[in-house]
């Protein structure tokens, strides 16, 4: 129900839009194919890591290594992972998703998603080089310790 009121949301909004200018419009709509023709390589690369975990590991597997039985130690080892590996969101939250039905804790998944997108370190030798080292230091290390906050907020509330 909830598709069905935003697609008819998106067409008013799209025939308004075409009244009120044609050509603004019609712009827009060009700009917007060619934007996902831009993004359908990395959609579909997300398609294929989500399918290669999930068809590697199956939900016991899932819930073995990051569900309630792995502990507190499966949550900061998915942290470090996280931290380490420079995921893309677009990517991290489908993957975080399937795991998560898979048998994952909310906790863990929060743990790899939120150091993945606030803690840098691939990147922290850029970082070092433009921002400086305290800086760096003091950004990520404070971002791995917000993350495991949030992480057991998450895993707290849900």
């Amino acid at each position: 129900m909830i598709i069905i009121t935003m697609y008819g949301l998106l067409t008013i909004c799209l025939v308004v839009s075409f009244i009120k200018s044609k050509k603004k419009t019609i712009k827009a709509l060009k700009i917007a194919r060619k934007a996902l023709f831009k993004t359908t390589p990395t959609l579909l690369t997300v398609l294929g890591i989500v399918g290669l975990t999930l068809g590697i590991l199956t939900p016991e597997t899932i819930s073995r290594l990051v569900g309630e039985e792995a502990g507190i130690i499966a949550t900061l080892i998915a942290s470090v992972i996280g931290a380490i590996t420079l995921i893309p969101s677009i990517v991290a939250f489908p993957l975080a998703g399937s795991l998560l039905r898979s048998g994952a804790t909310v906790m863990t998944i929060s743990a790899f998603v939120t150091t993945s997108v606030m803690v840098g370190v691939v990147t922290a030798p850029m970082e070092i080089k433009t921002l400086g080292k305290k800086f760096t230091l003091l950004r990520n290390g404070l971002g791995f310790v917000a993350a495991l906050i949030i992480a057991s907020i998450m895993g707290w509330i849900l």
